[in-house]
């Protein structure tokens, strides 16, 4: 197998799937919408034939059956329903299982026989009944059609084919009537009961494929290729031409030879030909016989014009390895770290010119950060478009009904937040759909629709990404989550009763908290939240939980565009920097530390009417100041840990900088509340701080 065409075709194929998966469910929501059917039919023939080509036989053998169940549906053999979207959504999953081994140079194993019978009743459940034998002529002279459709393959043409064939002769050659007239006179364009047509409307036929008077008889079939048309009398074979001229009528044998001589053997379909339109020209002859699994013609012609449209589309565009996009953006952010002390030097010398020199080399390294940052952008939508299926199946898996609406799918993500996205957002909207969204029953007793909404959002604010998953359910119960903390151990109830509901709502997110009394395969373990919450803070992101009891939840989660450049707050202890990621920086105040009170041995401040717990961070980061004695001022940094507030106290404020994230060295790797180091603007190194990392490493053990 070519790796460079499997590559390709592993690259192009997975984006059909991903349509495929959001198409099947549109179209249970959706089943009469035509064009819908013929996407979803030609996805699974592409990837068939794809697959076909390579020998990839296990994905050819579902995709196929898939594609013939859709054919069906087009032809109106079938009808969408639930059960039968049950039957063919775990084809995807069978395909996509198929593809993970593509790429980890595996091959695919067979597909469950179980999975192939029920598609293949599906199929055979609805078939099209056999032919029966053609209806003899009455005369030599006259032609019957079969008197039952023949069998569903492309060999035959259908009775509806046949019936648009005499219709197009009848309308050609002057009347044909609708009712049963009279035995066919000699010389009439009108037709017998029986559905013969007269010589008369042959020859029109003849002069409609050949012209009038152009057809000069058939080949014979010894001497003549297939596909081949004598153009001039000569070139015809004389005995044939003498039988012609001996009498004016074929045998049926003949006529099928002919449509099989101008179309190919058992090719021919009928068309229609309007009556206000002259004989056509000659019909172009085809270059080889259509597939049996291709479109009608009408469809092909209109998807030959889409792809010269997707190709015409395709010129502009370049395939890039994301490896190569990944080392261009390294450099760019060596160039910030240049730009940053090339600004400190610049200030330094206080000359007007070398200012306006540094001031447009900040403004031409920032918009190349940002172009560059968009090559590595990707749409949530990639993200978001597994969500339909999820929601889909959970809600018949628990007999709900829940509709799901998705916005701002186009917004731009980096690619390796979008990767890292895909399993929170997947635990948090199954948590809104087991625990949010009320059974139907119960959403009517509350004076609500029996369907449930889940609504998934996305949005750009600044320099920050939003996204938000907001159902209207039941809403959380704060009390129950109180009590629920209590009998847990967690906290004393002095404590839960000072908390406010949004505090209570986040303790959702400690390891082994739920609150729901029956355990099931979707939620109820106490696991998934605090993952959400620890994987967001590796993405130096933030998450939230807001709730009005009966009326809904809003659970808001925050990230920053990028993980390679991170907007930090930098500060100095002692003579040494460090750098907070200021996705979990709050607020910052100057503090009269002697207004300062000790709780339980913790340094505690009130601010606003609450306490906030301070920490000297000199005493955790400077080596041989573990005792070091407060000062009588200082900065005071609150940042955001878990579902508390803290304040880190700091000798001084340095600002907010732009810095490059790089990875810690092999000795110094895992160390706690470290999460990297980057270059500082004067060509220091700073340490990037993990405050949760620091929170459990020190104050834990305080």
């Amino acid at each position: 197998m070519d790796d460079e065409l499997l590559q390709d075709f592993l690259v192009e194929a997975s984006e059909i799937l991903e349509k495929l998966n959001e198409q099947l469910v549109e179209l249970e929501q959706r089943p009469a919408d035509r064009e819908l059917l013929n996407a979803i039919f030609r996805g699974f023939h592409t990837i068939k034939g794809g697959a076909g080509f390579l020998n990839i036989d296990p994905m050819v053998i579902v995709c196929h059956r898939s594609e013939d169940i859709f054919n069906m549906l087009r032809n109106g053999e079938r009808q969408v329903s639930a059960e039968l979207m049950d039957v063919i959504l775990p084809v995807l999953d069978v395909v996509n299982g198929q593809f993970e081994r593509l790429r980890a140079g595996e091959t695919p194993e067979a597909v469950d026989p179980g999975l192939i019978a029920k598609l293949e009743v599906i199929i055979k459940g609805n078939a099209a009944p056999k032919a029966a034998a053609p209806v003899k002529p009455k005369s030599p002279s006259a032609i019957t059609p079969p008197a039952t459709p023949p069998t569903n393959t492309e060999l035959d043409f259908t009775d509806e084919e046949f019936e648009s064939l005499l219709d197009a002769l009848g309308n050609s050659s002057g009347s044909m009537p609708t009712s049963s007239p009279p035995a066919s006179q000699p010389g009439t364009g009108t037709t017998a009961p029986n559905s013969d047509i007269s010589d008369d409307e042959f020859d029109n036929l003849l002069d409609q494929l050949h012209g009038k008077g152009k057809f000069t008889g058939l080949p014979k079939p010894e001497t003549t290729p297939v596909g081949i048309t004598p153009t001039t009398e000569a070139a015809a074979p004389a005995d044939v031409n003498d039988q012609a001229a001996a009498s004016e009528s074929i045998s049926e044998d003949e006529f099928e030879a002919l449509l099989d001589h101008l179309h190919g053997k058992g090719q021919f379909k009928a068309e229609i030909i309007p009556a206000t339109t002259p004989a056509p020209p000659p019909p172009v002859p085809r270059a080889k016989p259509v597939p049996s699994d291709t479109t009608p013609a009408l469809v092909a012609d209109k998807d030959k014009d889409k792809d010269k449209d997707k190709a015409a589309a395709q010129d502009t565009t370049v395939r890039v390895d994301t490896k190569r996009l990944d080392d261009i953006m390294n450099m760019v952010g060596e160039l910030v770290l240049v730009r940053n002390r090339i600004e400190r030097l610049g200030a330094s010398i206080n000359n007007e010119e070398m200012v306006k020199a540094v001031a447009n080399l900040d403004l031409v390294t920032t918009d190349l950060q940002m172009a560059v940052m968009k090559t590595r952008m990707q749409p949530i939508k990639k993200v978001f478009g597994r969500f339909p299926r999820v929601v889909r199946d959970l809600a018949r898996s628990l007999k709900k009904e829940i509709r799901l609406e998705m916005i701002g799918e186009e917004t731009d993500l980096d690619k390796n937040l979008v990767e890292a996205l895909a399993d929170p957002l997947v635990h948090l909207v199954r948590n809104s759909v087991d625990h949010g969204i009320e059974m139907p029953d119960e959403r009517l007793k509350s004076g609500k629709q029996r369907e449930g909404t889940v609504v998934l959002t996305a949005a750009q604010e600044g320099d920050h990404i939003l996204l938000t998953i907001e159902d209207d359910g039941r809403g959380i119960d704060a009390q129950k989550v109180r009590a629920k903390a209590i009998e847990k151990n967690m906290m004393d109830a002095e404590t839960a009763t000072r908390m406010s509901d949004k505090e209570i709502f986040n303790l959702i997110f400690l390891p082994g908290f739920s609150t729901k009394d029956q355990i099931s395969d979707i939620s109820g373990r106490g696991v998934g939240m605090d993952v959400v919450k620890t994987r967001i803070a590796q993405l130096n992101g933030s998450v939230e939980i807001d709730s009005t009891l009966g009326k809904g939840s809003r659970i808001s989660i925050k990230l920053p565009l990028t993980l390679a450049i991170m907007p930090t707050l930098m500060v100095q202890l002692d003579r040494q920097q460090f750098a907070l990621p200021l996705v979990n920086v709050n607020e910052i105040f100057d503090l009269d530390l002697t207004k300062t009170n000790v709780v339980d041995g913790q340094l505690v401040v009130v601010v606003r009417g609450r306490t906030l717990p301070i920490y000297y961070l000199r005493r955790w980061l400077i080596k041989g100041n573990s005792a070091a004695g407060l000062p009588r001022e200082g900065h005071v940094v609150v940042v955001q840990t878990g579902t508390h507030k803290v304040g880190f106290l700091v000798d001084q404020l340095i600002g907010q900088e732009e810095v490059v994230i790089k990875p810690l060295g092999a000795l110094l790797h895992g160390t706690a509340g470290c999460s990297g180091a980057t270059i500082t603007g004067d060509g220091g190194i700073a340490v990037i701080l993990d405050v949760p990392g620091l929170m459990r490493r020190y104050a834990a053990h305080r």
